[in-house]
């Protein structure tokens, strides 16, 4: 029995490390979710899949014969309650999005934690290793890859005779290299102002900031907003 112990403690402590690690790198780049939540997601989830393996020690001699049990019963109830933890840190800012990377990394930290508490150590660890590389190298092949930024655009004129017609503000957001799509209009302030929005996109957010400067120098133009998707 002491072998048991010797063995249980091990499992939470690695459990504890291998939370630690991947929570590490989440805490240092000031996600909420991190070091020590990542470290209790494993422990935890490490904890109950040690109950499961060392189930029998606890049931009775007598009913050995009648008691069935299925471990990966335990593994999916774990999964289950993590995906209600996972989605508390997925935050909707406007049109952004927030916390999917850190809630697959607890996701994962609690995959990890099962597989140490099965005494599986290889792949455990081997998965603590591609969840680093991924959260860490990962996010410095992401940041050079060419991606596409959206925003939605809505800018408001004075109706007028001089005013911008649709064709006209188009050829303005593509001098500034800004693809603009699908279009809608609105008549605003009693009939005074008249609005346009739009969803744009651009390879350089730069491009967006240009854009904002060519309407503050345009009389016609008393409210514009460019909300990054």
């Amino acid at each position: 029995m002491e072998l048991d112990y010797i063995l249980m403690t091990s499992r939470l402590l690695l459990a504890l490390l291998a939370g630690g690690i991947i929570g590490i790198e989440r805490a240092l780049h000031g996600r909420e979710a991190g070091f020590r939540t990542h470290a209790l997601v494993c422990v935890s989830s490490s904890l109950l899949m040690v109950l499961m393996v060392y189930q029998w020690e606890l049931v009775p001699a007598q009913f050995l014969d009648t008691v069935r049990a299925d471990p990966s019963r335990m593994a999916q109830g774990i999964m289950t309650g993590i995906g209600f933890l996972g989605a508390g840190v997925i935050i909707k800012e406007g049109l952004t999005v927030r916390g999917l990377t850190t809630a697959a990394s607890i996701w994962m930290t609690a995959s990890i934690g099962i597989v140490i508490g099965m005494g599986l150590y290889y792949p455990a660890f081997l998965a603590v290793l591609v969840t680093v590389v991924t959260l860490s190298f990962f996010r410095w092949i992401e940041s050079r890859l060419p991606s596409q930024m959206y925003a939605k655009f809505t800018v408001r004129f004075i109706r007028s005779k001089h005013s911008l017609d649709e064709d006209a503000l188009r050829q303005l957001i593509s001098q500034h290299n800004i693809l603009a799509f699908e279009a809608s209009y609105k008549l605003d302030n009693e009939g005074k102002s008249f609005e346009y929005e739009m969803t744009i996109c651009s390879k350089n957010q730069n491009d967006f900031r240009q854009l904002a400067q060519s309407l503050v120098d345009m009389e016609d133009v008393y409210e514009f907003k460019i909300v990054p998707c």
